[in-house]
């Protein structure tokens, strides 16, 4: 009877009711497209990078992910790739080898990353053979560059044109090489796109002195929830000299983002409900103060006090409940575009680049999301009915009989 009532009571007055209830589904299909796409970007952060360079899991001789010298090689790298093979969750993996060096033209210099790769392994494990603007990707050929488009401009060369790359030999003297730029790419990253060349793995071998060594391995494993698994299983079929980390290890931060955004849109769930709720209080006072004869009514024939207040609060309720079903419908129509074509921000390009992100940004919504709103919203709506339930109680049966 008490639902019936409330429900009757709310449609008393339509506008009224109306206007809470688009601002309910509003805040609503604000607090879920907000939350995906904080989602979304940050977890593309970590996935753009992870497919840049990171990959899954990284091998490498101890110490060198926390100082990476050229003198930190792994000496046997057969002896790794053999116990990498043998693993059944690996899907690919890649030898590298990573130095710094001195990239110079005809009219300027830079500080560079150089990453001497296996192109076809490479091709498996990053995205670098698809980020090719001019030229063409490596074919493992002597002398051959890839350099990101950043780094063009800054040392004013063109597709064609001749680089020198000096960097540190394995016996401490500076070794060089003269290359041609077969290629240019642009990455989401442009910071990495102004420091990074990629070369073939024998070259810089032969270049650097180093024989048969690498840097590192880079690997790719099948399913990406079991990479801490993977982890833990090499890291004890390899010796000790080596170290195995995933891209948990290697990116912490960008993990620990992505892991504490539900702690982080709290915060913005609680500024939502803070607005609604003074809607709703706003809206709710009228409406007990509307009926407050007949309130008084009510009491002075025997309805309890829990009733009167069982009923204000369960006009508040389905109010907050039709909101957030109405809402999730919304948010679903809007977010199920944009998760397929994504936000195009290309107008910010420049700065999300920096930070990695990418001109479009495919928002993600999941269960947690779905749950946080579903849930919040009709809490908000109930708590924001107490006070006026609570003036309703206090009501005189006699006064409110007689209030005009």
């Amino acid at each position: 009877m008490l639902w019936k009532i409330a429900w009757r009571n709310l449609w008393r007055n339509k506008r009224r009711s109306v206007i809470i209830l688009v601002s309910v589904v509003v805040g609503m299909v604000a607090m879920m497209l907000t939350d995906a796409l904080y989602t979304g970007m940050i977890r593309q952060v970590l996935t753009n990078q992870v497919s840049l360079e990171v990959g899954h899991i990284q091998i490498h001789r101890k110490g060198f992910h926390d100082n990476p010298s050229i003198k930190l090689l792994i000496e046997r790298p057969d002896e790794v790739e053999a116990v990498i093979r043998q693993h059944p969750e690996v899907l690919h993996h890649a030898r590298r080898v990573l130095t710094y060096g001195i990239l110079s033209s005809s009219y300027n210099s830079s500080g560079v990353n150089i990453v001497s790769v296996e192109p076809e392994a490479e091709r498996q494990i990053t995205l670098i053979s698809k980020s090719i603007v001019q030229g063409r990707y490596l074919k493992g050929e002597a002398h051959e560059v890839l350099i990101g488009e950043g780094l063009a401009r800054k040392l004013e060369v063109s597709l064609g044109d001749k680089v020198v790359a000096m960097a540190s030999r394995l016996d401490g003297s500076i070794g060089s090489d003269v290359f041609r730029i077969v290629g240019i790419y642009r990455t989401f990253d442009s910071e990495h796109d102004k420091v990074t060349m990629y070369i073939p793995l024998e070259t810089a071998q032969h270049m650097l002195g180093l024989g048969d060594a690498v840097s590192e391995f880079v690997l790719m494993v099948k399913d990406v929830r079991q990479v801490d698994a993977v982890r833990d299983s090499l890291r004890n079929q390899l010796p000790p000299i080596y170290e195995t980390l995933s891209y948990r290890d290697v990116l912490p931060l960008l993990v620990y983002q992505s892991e504490a955004m539900a702690q982080w849109m709290m915060i913005y769930y609680v500024i939502i409900g803070i607005a609604l709720v003074f809607g709703i209080v706003n809206t709710m006072l009228m409406a007990v103060f509307e009926r407050m004869q007949e309130i008084g009514v009510l009491k002075a024939i025997g309805m309890p006090n829990r009733k009167v207040l069982a009923m204000i609060l369960l006009e508040s309720t389905i109010l907050g409940l039709l909101g957030t079903v109405i809402g999730i419908g919304v948010g679903m129509l809007i977010y199920w575009p944009l998760s397929h074509s994504g936000l195009n921000l290309s107008v910010f390009s420049e700065s999300l680049a920096s930070f990695g992100v990418g001109a479009v940004i495919y928002p993600v919504m999941d269960l947690r999301i779905l749950l946080s709103a579903g849930v919040s919203i009709p809490i908000v709506a109930l708590v924001g009915a107490i006070y006026p339930a609570i003036k309703a109680v206090r009501f005189e049966p006699v006064e409110a009989m007689r209030y005009i």
